[in-house]
């Protein structure tokens, strides 16, 4: 069995983020590759120009600038008022589309007392301090047994809290909900926002929907949230695996269809990735235990949407 950072511990409270991944989270940062410029500033690139953060060129002053602007500096050397121009900085809208399915209950012997849904809550709480951060606005979406549960786009503080009252109610429960019932997400999420779907990637459903979002000029990202038991099949003798969802249940000797079951578990992963980066959408493992800013570090890199 390969080994693993061992995860925090406990938790930081009803926030979700322990301390130590709090404070790893300083140099992560959302980004889009399709981020516009709009309403507000936030931290993300785009192609207008104005009174931004990052400088981007000088030209000479005209009637109507703000003083502010102004490079004195400059002026002190050539005794000509030039204007520092910068890119301005576009806002990003986020959503988080967490997978409520009766699969997200799963856990396992790795790390007793935690689950899918669990590591779900944590990496979507981290999402939203994130774009706390940054200044832009985020959305939250819990999709199950009980249908859709919407959390709509904001901003600030009051936002975040929200959102982490959503959590807070989540639970896992029967699979996943028809297509009329997740109508909504079209009218919230809108072209070029930016959207990360927690969920264990089981459901033809929920893969569907990623395409169709990315297909649609949404920025799509994908964490596929599994266990240790399923990267490992550490099992002994023999052994009962029950589908959660399904019920169906199947009896093996564990040691004998461990080679076979890491095998198929491996490569159905493979055709899953190559199938997201096909539909242009950034797509990562979020193992049950690891820290949990390690996946969102391998997701959010720099390089990782060119590589999607």
């Amino acid at each position: 069995m390969r080994s693993r950072t061992r995860p925090e511990a406990t938790m930081s409270g009803p926030d979700f983020i322990p301390a130590a991944v709090r404070a790893r989270l300083r140099d992560l940062r959302l980004d889009g590759r399709r981020a516009t410029g709009g309403h507000g500033f936030g931290q993300h690139r785009s192609r207008s120009r104005g009174a931004g953060l990052e400088f981007a060129q000088y030209r000479a002053y005209e009637p109507g600038d703000e003083l502010r602007q102004v490079d004195w500096k400059l002026y002190a050397r050539s005794d000509r008022f030039f204007v520092r121009e910068a890119e301005r900085d576009s806002p990003l809208t986020a959503w988080v589309l967490v997978d409520t399915s009766a699969s997200m209950a799963q856990g396992d012997a790795a790390r007793s007392g935690w689950n899918r849904l669990d590591l779900a809550r944590g990496l979507a709480a981290c999402a939203f301090e994130l774009a706390l951060r940054q200044g832009d606005q985020f959305g939250f979406a819990a999709i199950g047994g009980d249908g859709l549960h919407l959390v709509p786009a904001g901003a600030g503080p009051r936002q975040r809290d929200r959102c982490l009252l959503g959590l807070h109610a989540l639970r896992s429960g029967g699979g996943w909900p028809d297509e009329g019932r997740l109508r909504p997400l079209w009218e919230r999420i809108g072209p070029g926002h930016l959207v990360l779907v927690l969920s264990d990637g089981f459901d033809e459903a929920c893969i569907g929907l990623m395409e169709k979002l990315s297909a649609a000029r949404r920025e799509v990202m994908h964490l596929q949230l599994l266990t240790a038991e399923e990267r490992d099949f550490p099992f002994r003798g023999g052994h009962r695996f029950r589908d959660p969802e399904s019920g169906e249940e199947r009896v093996t000797d564990a040691p004998s269809a461990r080679a076979a079951f890491l095998a198929e578990f491996t490569d159905a992963r493979r055709r899953q990735h190559a199938r997201l980066a096909a539909a242009g959408i950034r797509s990562d493992v979020a193992w049950l235990d690891e820290p949990m800013d390690l996946p969102l570090r391998r997701l959010l890199a720099p390089g990782a949407a060119e590589r999607a």
